[in-house]
C-alpha cells in the first residue's frame, strides 16, 4: 500500500528520459525490484534483531549511536518525507484537473490548492483514528491494483491484437542516445521512488504482532516481504510495457499525465476512468506516508531527539497529532518550490544514502553482537551486494547531479549543529527550559494530548 503511491504514474518518464531506449528502461524497472528485494531481506533480520518501531533511525541509533540516528531523522523530517509527501500530492491535483485542463498543464495555483486540501484532509483523519486512517490505506491499495491490473490488461489485449511495435529487440533497444554510466544511476534515482516505501513495515514493527493468532514479527515481516516484493515488480514492469503498446517513446515522454494519454489512446469513452484511478491511488499513498512519518516524529521524540510534543498523543484518538502536524506543515512548505523530477531526485539520493548506511549497520552488528538472537538471519552476501550498488548509485549520481546530490548532503549535515545545541547540550539556560515547557504545555492543550508510556502510542 506504502510503494504503490505515485512513482509508477511519475518515473517511467524520468527512467526512459535517461536510459535512451524502451528495452533499458525495462531492464532499470525489474533490477529496481531486485535492489528493493535485496534490502528488504537486510531490514528483515535487523527488525526481529531490534524489534523497535521506526525504521531505519531505529537501527542506526541502537549500532552507530545518537548522532547518527539524529542526522537520519533529520534528514527524514526535513526532505525525504515532506518531499515524497510533496511529489504524491502534487501528482494526485494534476491527474484530478488533468481532464479539465486537457490540452494544457494545469495551473500552477490550481495544483497547489488542490493538493493542499487533500493533504490537509487526510492529516485530519490520521488525527481522528488510527482505524480510519488503515481502513483507508487497505480500501485504497487495493483499488490502486485493480487501476493497474487495468492498464496491464489493456496492454496484454494489444500485445495479442499485435501491437507491439516499440517492444519488439529491434526497437526496444534502438538507442536514440547513448546513456553514460551517470545516466543509468540517475535512471535507477527515477525507478527507485516508485519502490520507496519497501522498508515501511519496519516503522511499526512493535504493532506487528498479531494476538489474536500469536503470530510473531518474524513471521509477518518476511512474509509481507515475500508477498509484496515480487508482486510489486511484476506490477510495475508490466505496467510500463503496456504505456509502450498504446505510446511511442517520444509520446511517452512528451506526456503530462502517462495513465491519462495511455487511457486517452486505448480506452475510448471511458478514458476518464484512468485520471480517476490514479487520483485514488495517490490518495492512498498520502494517507500511508502521513501514517509512517508521523509514527518516525513519534520514534524520535520518544528516544528525546525531537521535542517531547512530538511524542504525544490524543487523549481519546490516541494518534500522534503533533508529529501528524508537523509533518503537515512541513509537507505545505516543501510543495510551495521546486519541480517535481528534481524533487525525486533529491529524496531518492537521500534515501538511499540512508537505506545504505542501515545496511553497513546490519554488517556492524553483525561484528560486534555475533551472539544476539537474530530470528532471521540473512546470507552476508545479500547485504555485500546491495552495498555495491548502492556505492555505485551514489558515486555515479554525485557525479552527474553534483549539485542536487550536494545539496542533499549539506542538508543532512545542518543536523550537526542542531544535534549538540538541542540534544546533547543538557544544561541549557533556564530561560531556554521556560520557554520549552511553555511551548509544550501550550501544544498539549491545543491537541488535547498526553505523554505515553513506551510502545502504547497505538494500543
Amino acid at each position: 500500500g506504502n510503494i504503490i503511491g505515485s512513482g509508477i504514474f511519475i518515473s517511467p518518464k524520468g527512467v526512459l528520459e535517461h536510459t535512451g531506449s524502451v528495452g533499458l528502461a525495462l531492464i532499470i524497472w525489474v533490477l529496481g525490484g531486485g535492489i528493493a528485494a535485496l534490502g528488504s531481506l537486510c531490514y528483515a533480520e535487523l527488525g526481529v534483531t531490534i524489534p523497535k518501531s521506526g525504521g531505519d533511525y531505529s537501527y542506526v541509533t541502537e549500532i552507530f549511536g545518537g548522532l547518527a540516528g539524529f542526522l537520519l531523522l533529520w534528514s527524514a523530517v526535513l526532505i525525504m518525507y515532506p518531499t515524497s509527501l510533496a511529489v504524491i500530492s502534487l501528482t494526485f491535483s494534476n491527474y484530478v484537473l488533468q481532464p479539465v485542463f486537457p490540452n494544457c498543464i494545469p495551473p500552477y495555483n490550481a495544483s497547489r490548492i488542490l493538493s493542499m486540501a487533500c493533504l490537509l484532509l487526510l492529516t485530519w483523519v490520521n488525527g481522528s483514528s488510527v482505524r480510519w486512517a488503515t481502513r483507508i490505506q487497505d480500501i485504497f491499495t487495493a483499488g490502486k491494483l485493480l487501476a493497474l491490473a487495468l492498464i496491464i490488461t489493456v496492454g496484454f489485449i494489444q500485445i495479442f491484437k499485435g501491437n507491439y511495435e516499440e517492444l519488439a529487440p529491434s526497437n526496444a533497444f534502438n538507442f536514440w542516445m547513448t546513456p553514460s554510466v551517470g545516466h543509468l544511476a540517475l535512471a535507477f534515482l527515477q525507478g527507485s521512488f516508485a519502490f520507496s516505501g519497501w522498508n515501511f513495515l519496519n516503522y511499526v514493527t512493535e504493532e506487528l504482532v498479531d494476538p489474536r493468532r500469536q503470530v510473531s514479527i518474524s513471521v509477518n515481516l518476511p512474509r509481507a516481504i515475500f508477498i509484496s516484493i515480487p508482486l510489486v515488480t511484476f506490477v510495475y514492469t508490466f505496467t510500463n510495457i503496456a504505456y509502450f503498446t498504446a505510446m511511442s517513446p517520444q509520446e511517452l515522454l512528451s506526456s503530462n499525465a502517462v495513465a491519462v494519454t495511455f487511457g486517452e489512446k486505448l480506452l475510448g469513452y471511458f478514458s476518464w476512468v484512468m485520471p480517476v484511478s490514479v487520483a485514488l491511488s495517490t490518495f492512498g499513498g498520502i494517507n500511508g506516508y502521513l501514517f509512517t512519518s508521523s509514527r518516525l516524529c513519534f520514534s524520535g521524540a520518544r528516544e528525546g531527539h525531537l521535542p517531547s510534543l512530538l511524542a504525544m498523543i490524543h487523549v481519546e484518538h490516541c494518534t500522534p497529532i503533533p508529529a501528524l502536524l508537523v509533518c503537515c506543515m512541513a509537507t505545505l512548505i516543501i510543495m510551495l518550490v521546486g519541480d517535481t523530477y528534481t524533487l525525486i531526485n533529491y529524496v531518492s539520493f537521500i534515501n538511499y544514502l540512508c537505506y545504505g548506511v542501515t545496511i553497513i549497520g546490519l554488517i556492524v552488528l553483525r561484528w560486534k553482537k555475533p551472539k544476539i538472537f537474530r530470528p532471521i538471519k540473512v546470507n552476508l552476501l545479500i547485504p555485500v551486494t546491495y552495498l555495491a550498488f548502492w556505492a555505485f548509485l551514489l558515486i555515479f549520481s554525485l557525479y552527474s547531479e553534483p549539485v542536487v546530490c550536494g545539496v542533499g548532503l549539506i542538508i543532512i549535515l545542518t543536523g550537526v549543529p542542531v544535534f549538540f545545541l538541542g540534544v546533547y547540550w543538557k544544561n541549557k539556560p533556564k530561560c531556554v527550559n521556560r520557554l520549552i515547557e511553555s511551548v509544550t504545555c501550550w501544544g498539549q492543550k491545543l491537541c488535547f494530548v498526553v505523554y505515553p508510556q513506551r510502545g502504547s502510542a497505538e494500543e
